[in-house]
């Protein structure tokens, strides 16, 4: 069985272990385990796979708001990564795991997802064109103290200037997820507007921080 690394201390009361044994029991191990991808798990999903089918989850939407500390950032400069904030709706994709696989695919996703328990793991109704799936997702609740809020452009900009973490910068991820909606005909305009504001800034750079800033390459969240 893998464990579930702690990198910082996780909140009271939100111990990344207690959240997988609930989401285990929740799943039961007989059926199929569905996940749905919102952000970097739409393009870099990191587990072997059954089936892929574009999905619709309504009561939630996709945000650029949850703060990281490790993987997009530092606790010094904090980045951003994609949660599922309550209201409107979000398109994505549902993943289809054999029972078989679904223990270690967990283990995995909670490696990589929930480190310090920060999402709130939910079992969601998604809609899809061969019908409905419950499906896990991470979503993440206003009151967390991970909920960035709404901030102005320059922030935005400031964040995509100098936050990186152990996957790369917020920029990049945020360019990849743009990149990996495009390619499923989905458009994100609130996430439009943020790279918007990020390359605003960038436009106003001398040509030699432009050129060094051009490619970027996508790795997880």
């Amino acid at each position: 069985m893998s464990e579930v690394p702690t990198l910082l201390p996780a909140a009271p009361g939100r111990d990344p272990r207690t959240f997988l044994e609930q989401t285990l029991q929740q799943w039961g191990g007989e059926q199929d385990l569905w996940v749905f991808g919102y952000g970097s798990l739409i393009w870099r999903p990191e587990f072997d796979f059954a089936e892929r089918r574009d999905a619709k989850v309504h009561g939630w939407h996709r945000a650029l708001k949850m703060w990281s500390r490790i993987n997009r950032g530092t606790p010094e400069r904090p980045g951003l990564v994609f949660a599922m904030l309550p209201g409107g709706s979000c398109q994505g994709a549902a993943f289809r795991i054999p029972a078989r696989q679904g223990h270690e695919t967990l283990h995995a996703l909670w490696q990589r997802e929930m480190p310090l328990a920060t999402y709130d793991p939910r079992w969601l109704q998604c809609s899809t064109p061969e019908g409905p799936v419950r499906a896990l997702a991470f979503t993440l609740s206003r009151h967390s103290p991970s909920y960035c809020g709404t901030l102005p452009p320059e922030q935005y900009q400031r964040i995509f200037a100098e936050s990186a973490g152990i996957y790369g910068t917020t920029r990049d991820y945020a360019l990849a997820t743009y990149d990996g909606l495009q390619a499923m005909g989905i458009r994100d305009r609130a996430l439009e507007q943020v790279l918007h504001w990020g390359k605003a800034w960038e436009d106003r750079q001398p040509p030699a921080l432009q050129q060094a800033r051009t490619g970027h390459q996508p790795r997880g969240r």
